[in-house]
């Protein structure tokens, strides 16, 4: 009766909390749902000013449970992509959950955020014997990981992580994310009258338009791709473009080979724009950096045996996509993303079951045991 009651209950919990508004830099009423329960489980919290310097309206939350060994630290994200504002769900005889079909569910990352909540009352409540726990719930990760980025990291005495934000039956992990890098191009012409003095003017459209035909898109190695997703310019058909807009992103598992191709697309922005008398303002920003956790790290060993022991399938895996993850990688923090249930995320077909929402609470709470890798309780 225990497991079902444990099983509904953490259902319900994210039930509960993907009928909140989340979208990032947005997460108040989020923030304000979590701090209630983790007042209510008495675990001491604190919650930054970092949204202060970001525009947004909360912050992240750092929780931590003592206890006995080697920290560990849970790391799930408050936010979900557009569209989530009216958010419901809908739970199935099968027991899918799934939203009403016109936004996100928002297990993506409601889902790890209910598990981890879930996993703290289990330990309390059962009395289990477990590692110290550091909890740290981040805001506006969607945005490249905005709030783990002004995050203060000397809080954290962790050096081993479990980041729940992958999709994947459960046992699935990633090791592996790049670097990604998103570019924006400030492209200024000069205007004229497209009928009467065309040649007056200075076309920025054209300059886009010159140096994105000189941009290899897509996988441009086996390791690294690159994207121009957007452009915009432009004031009236019968006008020659004073100014434009481009911006994109580049990814690499290999850091310096990210930094490689923002410097030749820099390059050939700002030749194009010569050739045509303009001026092109190139600006980036490094939302990820890459990072590879070791097959013969601490955490993946314990991951394997809590996998064998629970009879889970051990899936690591490689991804193309960023997370907290590789902000934690950053500060020395030895870390790797479970998949926590969500699937076909970032769309409005996107679900998750309850039987994933007890599995990966079950993981976490073996994860928490203080013995060794080689032994799991």
């Amino acid at each position: 009766m225990k497991e079902k009651s444990e099983e509904k209950r953490v259902a319900e919990l994210f039930l509960y909390l993907t009928g909140i508004d989340n979208a990032s830099l947005k997460e108040r009423e989020m923030a304000d749902a979590v701090e209630a329960v983790l007042d209510e489980l008495e675990i001491p919290y604190t919650e930054d000013d970092t949204w202060k310097r970001t525009g947004g309206n909360a912050g992240n939350i750092f929780a931590k449970l003592e206890g006995e060994g080697e920290p560990m630290l849970l790391c799930a994200h408050l936010d979900s992509v557009a569209p989530a504002l009216g958010k419901k769900a809908v739970w199935k005889e099968d027991g899918t959950i799934t939203s009403s079909g016109d936004t996100v569910l928002g297990a993506d990352d409601l889902a790890g955020v209910a598990e981890i909540l879930e996993t703290l009352r289990r330990l309390k409540e059962r009395n289990i014997p477990h590692r110290p726990i550091e909890v740290l719930f981040t805001y506006a990760e969607e945005l490249y990981d905005v709030g783990s980025e002004f995050f203060d990291f000397s809080q954290i005495r962790s050096k081993e992580a479990y980041v729940l934000d992958a999709s994947g039956c459960t046992g699935t992990f990633l090791y592996k994310a790049p670097t990604i890098v998103s570019f924006e191009v400030q492209i200024r012409g000069l205007a004229s009258h497209a009928g009467f003095q065309p040649e007056k003017g200075i076309h920025a459209i054209q300059i886009a338009a010159d140096a994105i035909g000189s941009i290899q898109m897509g996988h441009v190695e086996e390791d690294t791709t690159v994207n121009v997703g957007e452009i915009s310019g432009g004031t009236g058909t019968n006008i020659v473009p004073e100014r434009c807009e481009v911006r994109g992103e580049i990814r690499s598992y290999v850091h310096e080979k990210a930094l490689e191709q923002m410097n030749r697309m820099e390059e050939i922005f700002r030749t194009s724009a010569g050739r045509y008398g303009g001026e092109a303002e190139v600006t980036c920003r490094i939302g990820t950096y890459a990072y590879e956790t070791s097959m013969g790290s601490t955490v993946v060993r314990r991951m394997r045996a809590v996998c064998k022991k629970l009879g889970f399938s051990f899936l690591p895996k490689e991804s193309f996509g960023g997370s907290d993850n590789n902000v934690l990688a950053a500060h020395g923090i030895e870390g790797i993303v479970l998949a926590c249930g969500m699937e076909q995320v970032h769309s409005v077909q996107e679900y998750t079951t309850v039987q994933a929402l007890k599995e990966t609470a079950e993981l976490l709470t073996a994860l928490a045991c203080p013995e060794t890798e080689e032994k799991i309780c």
